[in-house]
């Protein structure tokens, strides 16, 4: 049976400042700081008898609101950073004056600016609505994408690129975040998926447009037309999302209040809370000392740096293989229905059988990436079917890197620890994208041998990290198995007190 009073309480204790102590559900007092925002919705949930269906009722509404969300800004931010990789096969260079490592320069620097942004991004997440934060950057990213043309040289291109960077870089920590707000561990692999799997979408969409514009024979350049289109299509989507995309429970529209005790109550079961506002300098300094932190930065380093393989230089490695322009575009195309299906098959089976499937399936995706860079290494410069084959197979390197960043949706607690390791991984991110273009020699153009040795050292660091990972977080669930019997309700408890994965007993790791 349900109870308005406690709901209407609920909202009443949302809507007006907390005082500084609050009871829990055991009777201790504790401070408003420690306490879930969604904390007085999550009381009232003993007061709300929900059923099977009524809970999947919820989680299709958060579905219908959240996801359709996520994947359209996802699609659109893969395919705005990835716009050089489409002009570069018309014209790019010449028409901005590039030459030598200019080219290779400008994917790096994206990354400089996104490097810059991820500390100070992933602490306003933290304080202000997420979904606010997000649209905001997702309009201030399409403008910049739209004065692309106005760009004449490597500085302007260059200083356009850095601040492009410098606003994507609010996405992925935000998706990873939204994730751990609105859906339960479980979930959480397919649902990353659903957007994840944009950038294999945009890797064939973006082929068809860029194979599109090629036959554009009038008006501006044609590399120019690319940014323009991409660009206003995210400001218009960014203005869109303002209006659409949620924070929290706690201030759900499209929800009613019984519904957000719900959405509540569900996550809570994750041990791990769902968001605190306050920067707590002790799980700061708990981040920097656990190792987790440290294995996901060298994994993400170690995944990036081939990363510009199957990014900005896709349509020159094509080219180099022995295709012409308008090839180099529609054979990317193959490359991203691998990714797109490898993602969305890695998602289901890891949702379907959500109890140790993670780090295996990272296993696997990385050990295909493996091969596919060995061959690169190894076939002849005239097996451009074999090389290609090969490129394709590069493209599961998307599974494998998604599947890391549930490790912190799902495997780190405390909202400001978690912020950090997000903040941390993608700084990893960020050193291997920009030493990644690096690796693509001018002088050996347009074979690049270097690369392509680079990418196979990248996955294989990758995999020893992942098996470290899954070998560290097995033992720490084996031994707080046996250290007694698992109290569910404290466990919960102390997520919504924000506790760490370490500081809570009852948390245990998905693998």
């Amino acid at each position: 049976m349900t109870s308005p009073d406690s709901i209407d309480a609920a909202e009443r204790g949302h809507e007006k400042p907390s005082p500084v102590l609050h009871s829990s559900d055991d009777g201790v007092t504790v401070s408003s700081r420690d306490l879930d925002e969604n904390y007085e919705f999550f009381k009232a949930r003993n007061d709300v008898e929900a059923t099977e269906e009524d809970i999947k009722k919820v989680v299709r509404k958060i579905d219908y609101r959240v996801v359709p969300v996520l994947f359209l800004l996802y699609f659109l931010q893969y395919l705005d950073k990835n716009a050089i990789n489409f002009a570069n096969a018309y014209g790019l260079q010449e028409g901005t004056n590039l030459h030598g490592q200019d080219y290779s320069w400008l994917g790096s620097i994206f990354y400089f600016g996104y490097l810059v942004s991820q500390f100070p991004s992933g602490y306003i997440m933290q304080r202000l609505p997420v979904g606010r934060v997000v649209s905001c950057t997702v309009i201030l990213w399409g403008a910049i994408m739209l004065t692309t043309p106005a760009c004449k040289s490597f500085a302007g291109l260059a200083a356009n690129r850095f601040f492009l960077g410098l606003t994507e870089a609010t996405v992925n920590p935000a998706f990873v975040l939204i994730m751990s707000i609105w859906y339960t561990t479980d979930e959480q692999p397919l649902r990353l998926e659903a957007y994840y799997c944009t950038n294999g979408l945009a890797t064939m969409f973006g082929g068809l447009i860029g194979y599109a514009v090629g036959h554009i024979t009038t008006g501006l350049p044609r590399w120019m037309y690319v940014f323009l289109i991409f660009g206003g299509v995210s400001l218009a989507a960014g203005i869109l999302s303002f209006f659409i995309l949620p924070d929290v429970p706690a201030t759900a529209r499209f929800l009613d209040a019984r519904e957000r005790t719900i959405a509540t109550d569900r996550v809570s079961r994750n041990r791990a809370g769902v968001k605190n506002h306050h920067f707590k300098k002790n799980q700061a300094i708990q981040c920097a000392k656990d190792p987790k932190t440290w294995i996901l930065f060298v994994m993400a380093v170690g995944a990036q740096v081939p990363n510009s393989a199957i990014t900005s230089f896709t349509s020159q490695i094509i080219k180099s293989f022995g295709f012409d322009a308008l090839g180099s575009q529609y054979l990317q195309i193959p490359g991203g229905a691998v990714q797109f299906l490898s993602l969305i098959l890695g998602g289901i089976l890891c949702s379907k059988w959500p109890r140790g499937s993670r780090c295996p399936t990272m296993i696997v995706a990385n050990t295909i990436c493996i091969i596919g860079a060995a061959l690169l290494v190894t076939l002849p410069e005239d097996n451009k079917w074999g090389r290609l084959v090969a490129l394709w197979l590069c493209f599961f390197q998307g599974l494998g890197f998604s599947m890391s960043l549930t490790m912190i949706s799902s495997n780190v607690a405390g909202s400001t620890k978690k912020q950090l390791t997000a903040g941390i991984l993608f700084t990893g991110y960020c050193i291997g994208n920009i030493v990644g273009p690096q690796t693509f020699l001018e002088s050996e153009a347009p074979h690049y041998h270097s690369a392509y040795i680079a990418m196979l050292v990248g996955y294989t660091v990758k995999l020893v990290c992942i098996i470290i990972l899954y070998i560290y977080m097995w033992r720490a669930n084996v031994a707080r198995d046996a250290a007694g019997p698992l109290d569910e309700k404290a466990a919960v408890e102390a997520g919504m007190h924000d506790q760490t994965e370490l500081d809570n007993k009852g948390f245990r790791y998905s693998l």
